[in-house]
Order: structure tokens, then C-alpha cells, then sequence
């Protein structure tokens, strides 16, 4: 069984190194495209009906195709694992993907791109914070080069009609939260499939989501019983499939077998390609300008982004492996648990 293991190490090596690549860049370019989807999808509906509509239905898909791929009982979800759970889509789901979308519909999609791109500095700072790493200079100056280019960005929706600096401080609120959800995954992937963490989190997060739906919040989203669904267009309704099908189903689910499988430090290097297309598209599809402002923001956005990857903290360091990674960040939440 050894000889037969190590015999199709080699090509199944390769064969997994480069599905991951294509799956990456294929993330990339969905997560990019959906600052132009959701905005589409905004034309028709309230940013706060969108949320649990996306998420919810991503998760069901999700779940539902590992129960017919898998064995249901091989596992399983005790209370705490299902609370973990439900507190991850809060952060990653509810909180992240209210901030994005309200903020989205505030603001141009080319700054939701670049404000986006701060999030791995965010789950650096919540890493610290947690003790899971350990702080350096270059750590700090990724920082405050990322907060630096943030505020560039930021002033320059203060004279700007395609943009306001409400909408784009609610995007940063969905970056810091979408940088302390990658961080706090890391845990549970020791005992769980990551596709099976992200089906439950985008499910429980798009359920914590429906209150708001219902309601709305007053100046920021109208509420469900507003939407006169028979106004609703079909390139409304076909940016919600793409969103909810590639984006939140298919690009999450990638991201986050390969947080688990590669390690975030070789993963995070694909926010470069989200926040360049996502400029891109914003610029060819929505029709915003490209301003100075906007541009400086961009290179010192990225400057700052590149300089907390390399970083050299313990969870990002490849030689470690994402699985011992995850191991010692465990203590997070089963520390005191005798059955972990």
C-alpha cells in the first residue's frame, strides 16, 4: 500500500497543484465580478434582501451536494460545534456581507475592490490580538500603509457622486470582518471538511441575515415587503444566480478548502487578482472613473497588503502546514474540551 501511495504521489501532486491554481484564479475572477454583479442585483432589490437570499441558498446547495457525495453520518455537529459555527457566519456571513452590500450600494464598486483588498491585514491585526501571531516592524508597516491607502480612498469619495465615505467605511467594516473570519476558521478545520464549515457558515449567517430583510434599516436598506417583485428585471435576478451560484457557492468554498489545504499565506496572494479585476470590471462595466486619488489608494493599498503577507508570523509560514497551524490555533475554542 506504501509502494502504491508512492507511486502516484508525483503526478497526483502535480494533477492537485494545478486544479488548485485554476480554482484560485477562478475565484479570483468571480469575487471580482460580483462588485458589478451585486450592484446589478441592487437595481431590483434592498441590499438586506439580498444577503440572506445569497446565503442562504449557497449553504442549502452546498450542504446538500456533500450529503449526496459523502456518508451523512461520518459527520457529525455536537451544540458546540453548531454554536462555533453560527458564530463564524455571524462574523464571515451577517456581519461581512451587511457591511458589503449596504456599503456597495453607497458606493463605487472600485472602492469596495480596493478597501476589500485590506482584509488579510485585518485578520493579521485579529491574529495578534488572539496570540495565534506574533507581531514584527514589517507587520506594522503593512498596517499602516493598508490604513493609509484606506483614508486615500475614502477622501476621495468625499467629492466624488459615484461614491460616499458612509458607504465606504461600511466596506472597510465588512474587510475587518471578512479578515477575522478567515482567522478564526483556521480552528474547526482541524475536525471539520472546510466545504462543509463553509456550507454551514453561509447557512446560519444568511438565517441570522433574515431579521434584517424583514425589517430594513431605516436609510440604508428598505425591507421585503417593500420589493414589487413583478418590476423585479431578469439582469436583476440572473446577478443574483451569478452571486449566489459562483460567488458565495462556488469562489467561498474554494477559498476556503484551500485556506485549509494550502495554507492562507499561498491563498492570500489571490486578493492581488480580486482587487485588480474587480477595479477593472468596476471601470469597463459600471463606468467609474479612475482618479488620482483613487489610483495612489490602490498602489498603497497593495503596498501595505504585500507587507503583511510577508511578514513572518507563524501562521502564515508555509514550512508550518496549514494542519499543525490550525492545531495550535485549536485551543481558540476546545481548549477546554477533554473529547477534542
Amino acid at each position: 500500500m506504501t509502494g502504491l501511495k508512492t507511486g502516484r504521489t508525483h503526478d497526483g501532486t502535480k494533477g492537485k497543484g494545478a486544479l488548485a491554481e485554476i480554482s484560485l484564479l477562478l475565484a479570483a475572477f468571480f469575487v471580482s465580478t460580483d462588485f458589478v454583479s451585486v450592484k446589478y442585483a441592487l437595481q431590483g432589490l434592498p441590499p438586506l434582501v439580498v444577503v440572506p437570499l445569497r446565503y442562504v441558498v449557497a449553504g442549502l446547495m452546498i450542504l446538500g451536494l456533500l450529503h449526496l457525495i459523502r456518508n451523512k453520518d461520518s459527520i457529525r455537529l455536537t451544540p458546540k460545534d453548531l454554536t462555533v459555527m453560527a458564530g463564524l457566519g455571524l462574523v464571515g456571513v451577517t456581519l461581512n456581507q451587511a457591511g458589503y452590500t449596504v456599503g456597495l450600494s453607497l458606493t463605487g464598486g472600485s472602492h469596495d475592490a480596493l478597501i476589500f483588498a485590506t482584509a488579510p491585514v485585518w485578520g493579521l491585526l485579529l491574529g495578534i490580538v488572539l496570540s495565534i501571531e506574533r507581531g514584527s516592524r514589517r507587520g506594522a508597516m503593512g498596517l499602516g500603509f493598508a490604513v493609509a491607502g484606506v483614508a486615500l480612498v475614502v477622501g476621495e469619495g468625499l467629492g466624488s457622486p459615484e461614491a460616499s465615505v458612509g458607504g465606504d467605511l461600511l466596506v472597510c467594516l465588512s474587510s475587518m470582518s471578512w479578515g477575522a473570519y478567515t482567522v478564526m476558521s483556521l480552528p474547526i478545520f482541524v475536525r471539520f471538511d472546510p466545504l462543509f464549515v463553509a456550507g454551514w457558515t453561509m447557512l446560519l449567517g444568511g438565517l441570522a441575515a433574515l431579521p434584517f430583510a424583514l425589517t430594513g434599516l431605516p436609510g440604508l436598506s428598505e425591507p421585503l415587503s417593500s420589493v414589487e417583485w413583478d418590476s423585479v428585471s431578469m439582469r436583476s435576478w440572473a446577478a443574483v444566480l451569478y452571486s449566489t451560484v459562483l460567488t458565495s457557492g462556488f469562489a467561498i468554498a474554494v477559498w476556503q478548502a484551500n485556506v485549509s489545504r494550502l495554507g492562507a499565506n499561498r491563498v492570500l496572494v489571490y486578493m492581488y487578482l480580486v482587487t485588480l479585476f474587480g477595479l477593472i470590471f468596476s471601470i469597463l462595466l459600471l463606468g467609474e472613473g479612475l482618479s488620482v486619488e483613487k489610483v495612489a489608494g490602490a498602489l498603497v493599498i497593495l503596498l501595505g497588503v504585500y507587507l503583511a503577507r510577508r511578514a513572518r508570523l507563524p501562521w502564515l509560514l508555509a514550512s508550518e502546514g496549514p494542519r499543525r497551524t490550525a492545531r495550535r490555533a485549536h485551543r481558540l475554542y476546545y481548549s477546554n474540551d477533554q473529547n477534542y
